[in-house]
């Protein structure tokens, strides 16, 4: 069949068996293609996606598993170093008081003054400031004195096993009805830990407000 008779030939699926042997490849060809790109888009593009996601987070996998096996390296020596942290944190609480000990350790600071030869003027302990597990008390301390019998007092007071801070410390010239010249002011701040019991009332107090918000 040449071009002349093709061109005036009806061409109908219908009838496409009777069409010309390279036409019919021609347009087997097209569909093919058609088929193809539209698989492709249909089918293979998703499975692409997938795959990337799958790569991503196979790579994270792979990065959390050097996490654990960097940890599992080094767990004898985090070990090592729990232990001698908890032995810091056991040897820190036990310089703190427990409640009955309060008074003793006040009567500490006051006999720490008197022995260098300071006049307290004030000896005010103040209301207990209560942390997580321990219990802060300041002191308003004021006392009269030379400058030699207050660093007396610091460094006795610094001595004292129980844990003992020293803050805002100012020290000015006496009235003169004062028998030494100074007058040193000063917060001392002492601790004490808590028993299970407090500890649990104040965690269920902090549980209590933080319903409220």
């Amino acid at each position: 069949m040449n071009i002349s008779s093709l061109a005036n030939a009806e061409l109908s699926v219908n009838n496409i068996y009777e069409w010309p042997r390279h036409l019919q490849l021609a347009v087997s060809s097209l569909l093919a293609v058609v088929v193809l790109v539209a698989g492709y888009f249909l089918v293979i593009s998703g499975q692409f996606e997938r795959l990337n996601e799958s790569r991503a987070h196979e790579t994270g996998l792979k990065e959390e598993l050097e996490q654990k096996q960097m940890l599992a390296s080094n767990f004898d020596a985090y070990q090592e170093q729990n232990k001698v942290l908890r032995d810091m944190l056991n040897g820190m609480l036990q310089q703190l008081p427990g409640k009955a000990e309060i008074a003793k350790l006040l009567v500490d600071i006051s006999q720490a003054g008197i022995g260098n030869g300071l006049e307290f003027q004030l000896f005010k302990p103040q209301h207990e400031q209560i942390k997580e597990f321990y219990a802060e008390l300041p002191i308003q301390i004021r006392v009269v004195g030379s400058y030699h019998q207050f660093g007396n007092f610091i460094s006795d007071v610094a001595a004292l096993s129980r844990i003992v801070t020293l803050e805002n410390i100012s020290v000015r010239k006496a009235e003169r009805s004062d028998t030494s010249p100074l007058v040193m002011e000063l917060t001392a701040r002492t601790y004490r830990y808590l028993s299970e019991k407090e500890q649990a009332e104040y965690q269920k107090a902090q549980k209590q407000k933080e319903g409220k918000k």
